[in-house]
């Protein structure tokens, strides 16, 4: 009956973010639309039952975020506490009914994974926000993990800090629930579906997001691939810790 509840009320407060980003948020400006996914994150975290805690601090002004990949909360969870970043994701997100639109107007970049050409016009766009001030993230795993460790990282999408010289940001996304240090419930790999993950997050005991920044990484001097592994070290780390 819990579950059943809370996916109620994640219906519910999806259909209303639907209707406000169709009909308000358009003519905001960009601290209104802030305020706003800062808000529907967090509340949207708490009706499924996950607690957020956070660790290390945010810095001002341009950056690129680089965290790892869990889950399709993942993004909930940072725009909780950094609602300003701009996430890049796969295409097939935008074709999701009702949360590709959700994702369109919260500023996602979309990229064609199976297009090479593809990285190279979203390292553009994100170079460019990035040089406008703007925070971008990415998930350089390029797919979902377990939460037990790190996947090989991606270095492309990387080179948009290089280009831009703005630093990177690692952040650590840990989940945890009631019986287990790395939920399993929050795990969205292999073939689960997103109506089975949202099943088993609504179904979760004590399910907890833990959001951990790393101190900055400037990119004098490195290349791309210098850059991945040196994030992949701190990352990792944290995750075996």
């Amino acid at each position: 009956m819990r579950a059943w509840v809370r996916l109620l009320r994640c219906w519910m407060l999806v259909m209303q973010a639907a209707w406000i980003m169709a009909r308000r948020l358009p003519q905001a400006d960009a601290a209104t639309r802030q305020a706003w996914i800062q808000r529907w994150s967090a509340q949207l975290l708490a009706v499924l039952g996950v607690s957020l805690q956070t660790r290390g601090t945010w810095p001002q002004g341009a950056c690129l975020i680089v965290a790892n990949h869990v889950s399709w909360l993942d993004v909930m969870a940072v725009h909780a506490v950094c609602p300003q970043a701009r996430f890049v994701a796969k295409a097939e997100v935008h074709r999701w009914p009702v949360m590709g639109k959700l994702a369109a107007g919260a500023g996602t970049l979309f990229i064609e994974r199976e297009k090479p050409r593809d990285a190279l016009r979203v390292v553009h766009h994100m170079a460019q926000s990035l040089r406008a001030g703007d925070t971008v993230a990415v998930f350089p795993e390029g797919t979902t993990s377990t939460g037990h460790g790190l996947l090989p990282l991606h270095a492309n999408l990387l080179q948009a800090a290089i280009a831009a010289e703005a630093p990177l940001l690692p952040v650590v996304l840990r989940y945890s629930d009631a019986q287990h240090a790395v939920s399993p419930a929050v795990a969205y790999v292999g073939d689960t579906s997103l109506l089975r993950s949202l099943w088993w997050v609504a179904s979760a005991k004590g399910l907890q997001v833990q959001v951990e920044t790393l101190p900055l990484i400037t990119c004098a001097g490195l290349d791309r691939r210098q850059l991945a592994a040196l994030v992949a070290a701190q990352i990792g780390a944290k995750l075996q810790a």
